[in-house]
């Protein structure tokens, strides 16, 4: 296991009005505090920002977690960054302010943007055909197994999730490792080409753009769709032209096995205790591991899942969302198509009236108003993780990152503490003037 870097020296708000309390930010141990069981913290903490502490001191306590990062950015400025709780499962690690966690599905938003600014430069185009961006990628079988619907998936059926494969009909395929590799015939785990190669055997489940169904497949072809129109591999491509320019240089595709936990990347806690299989053959395929560590491939999951980032990287990300080139990420048209309303069925009820949120490209939709505005969330969960991504019409943003999977009565983390977040959001009465992104980032 790489060494944890010892906590950071806690920094003090700058600014801030003689009545504004300062508080030290890393706690003494739980002990110390009246007797009582207080949750560890670290980060800075000021009085205005009361509100965001106390929900998570109070979330994680009553819910029964080990640990949570979250940030909070406003008008482009990260205003708020603190851990709270414990890293590992023997409680020796605290969770510190930029900590490194599976974020899982967040990781479709950051494969949607790189997608999108290969279309502003013109090297790509959203109605472009997939099966036209792929090489040939014969099955196991024959060509002639293909469903000819292949070649009617376009990039954005993929990006809202309308290329025609429903994990509910058909399984997810990422999370088949094991079958796929006895299938075709090589080592355990495959990886995301050996996936498609699999993958190009299968039917359908509906025709592609006919209706939105969720598709972890579908973000595994973005991601090489991304590798062929760039000419280099997706990892490196979206650190070097999405990541580097924004300052984030830690974050990158997780491993599977506890062997590959990063420098400064928690540990993942699974309350349910399941244990399973190793996919991963070089472990002897039938070894029985814990549910995060092995069941399924990490790896294999780079564009849909694969990544592990900070809290604070996450909100640098998404305050870049809302500007317009050249100072943001995305061209108005870009940033247009990414939170327009699908067509058809995915974009309106059985009545034909407009769905109050729909899935755009890369990200949960909902209308803020009028003037064009909308709030823009996703979610991600693994056994052991729980993540939450939001970018509010009003031009706040904030990441909340747990190391489990399920609070003590069973509910996912992100789901239950997401309107927690923009309550105690709404409540500060007065935010921070300085910029903390200096601080922890590298530009």
């Amino acid at each position: 296991m790489d060494r944890i870097p010892p906590p950071r020296r806690p920094r003090v708000c700058a600014g801030w009005s003689m009545l504004f309390i300062l508080l030290l930010a890393s706690r003494t141990p739980a002990e110390e505090t009246n007797g009582t069981s207080a949750v560890p913290e670290t980060g800075t903490s000021c009085v205005a920002l009361v509100s965001l502490d106390q929900l998570m001191r109070s979330f994680i306590r009553d819910n029964g977690l080990p640990g949570a990062a979250l940030a909070v950015a406003q008008e482009g400025r990260l205003v708020y960054a603190r851990g709270f709780g414990y890293a590992d499962a023997e409680r020796t690690e605290r969770v510190q302010p930029d900590s490194l966690f599976r974020i899982a599905s967040i990781s479709k938003p950051i494969t949607a943007v790189a997608v999108l600014q290969l279309v502003d430069q013109g090297k790509l185009h959203l109605d472009d055909r997939v099966s036209d961006l792929l090489p040939p990628l014969p099955g196991p079988a024959t060509a002639s197994c293909r469903d000819p619907r292949w070649h009617d998936v376009t990039v954005r059926h993929l990006l809202q999730h309308r290329g025609g494969w429903d994990r509910e009909f058909s399984q997810d395929p990422m999370f088949r490792s094991t079958e796929i590799a006895a299938r075709l015939g090589i080592p355990s785990p495959p990886g995301p080409r050996d996936i498609i190669r699999f993958m190009v055997d299968q039917h359908l489940d509906f025709d592609p753009g006919a209706r939105y169904a969720y598709s972890n497949f579908g973000y595994c072809l973005l991601g090489r769709v991304i590798e062929h129109v760039s000419g280099t591999d997706y990892e490196t491509h979206v650190r070097t032209r999405l990541l580097a320019p924004l300052g984030i240089d830690r974050m990158r595709i997780g491993r599977t096995t506890p062997a590959g936990r990063a420098d400064g990347e928690v540990g993942y806690i699974d309350p349910t205790a399941q244990t399973g299989p190793s996919v991963v053959e070089a472990a002897g395929g039938s070894t029985t591991v814990p549910g995060p560590y092995g069941t399924w491939c990490l790896e294999a999951m780079d564009a849909h899942g694969g990544w592990i980032a900070s809290a604070i990287d996450l909100v640098r990300f998404a305050s870049r969302i809302q500007d317009p080139a050249p100072h943001g990420l995305l061209s108005l048209p870009s940033y247009t198509a990414m939170t327009a309303r699908p067509p058809g069925a995915a974009g309106v009820d059985d009545d034909n009236s407009p769905r109050p949120h729909y899935y755009g490209l890369g990200w949960s939709v909902r209308p803020a108003g009028s003037a064009g505005r909308h709030n823009l969330w996703h979610a991600g969960g693994f056994a052991g993780s729980s993540t939450l991504l939001v970018i509010r019409h009003d031009r706040f943003c904030w990441a909340v990152l747990f190391n489990t999977s399920a609070t003590v009565d069973g509910a996912t983390p992100a789901d239950k503490i997401d309107s927690l977040v923009h309550q105690a959001v709404d409540a500060v009465p007065t935010w921070p003037a300085d910029d903390q992104f200096p601080q922890w980032l590298g530009r």
